[in-house]
């Protein structure tokens, strides 16, 4: 099944590439590899949330952040479509790296970067296995949350 056949499938609309918040570009092509800039997860031109995952009040709840990676990664598909030729031209997640901003106590940095792993293999299937690193970071652009980045194979011709 073709990647936009799942997408349509799962009901899932990729959203319009997100535009850069400083001097880089969403997504580059190298060799069969596509590589993407760091993803907030802008939904509309803003973000839903900001501030610190963690427990507590005035923090961004870990289920939150976990829904707000998901978006981070479709955000990174989109970006790598858009340079790619088409969804249909991406064959494989390769590597996620996520960066969640937590307050010092929160060690729930996987649970979170979950949510852009999850969504990549109900997309890609056995496709979507990939390596990944999730950090736990201080602070994140615009005060984000959560910030992806992916690493997708291109199909061969």
């Amino acid at each position: 099944m073709s990647v936009s056949a799942r997408l349509a499938e799962l009901g899932i609309d990729l959203p319009a590439v997100v535009p850069p918040v400083a001097a880089y570009i969403p997504a580059t092509v190298h060799g069969d590899l596509v590589y993407t800039s760091g993803q907030l997860p802008m939904v509309s031109g803003s973000l839903p949330a900001t501030g610190k995952v963690g427990d507590g009040h005035g923090l961004v709840p870990a289920a939150d952040a976990q829904a707000y990676a998901r978006q981070c990664a479709l955000n990174a598909l989109a970006a790598a479509a858009a340079v790619a030729g088409g969804v249909d031209r991406i064959a494989k997640v390769v590597k996620v790296t996520g960066f969640v901003a937590s307050v010092p106590e929160f060690t729930g940095q996987p649970g979170v970067i979950n949510g852009a792993s999850e969504v990549l293999g109900e997309i890609f299937g056995e496709a979507g296995r990939h390596a990944r690193s999730a950090v736990g970071v201080p602070v994140l652009p615009l005060d984000s949350p959560v910030e992806v980045e992916v690493v997708f194979a291109l199909a061969l011709d």
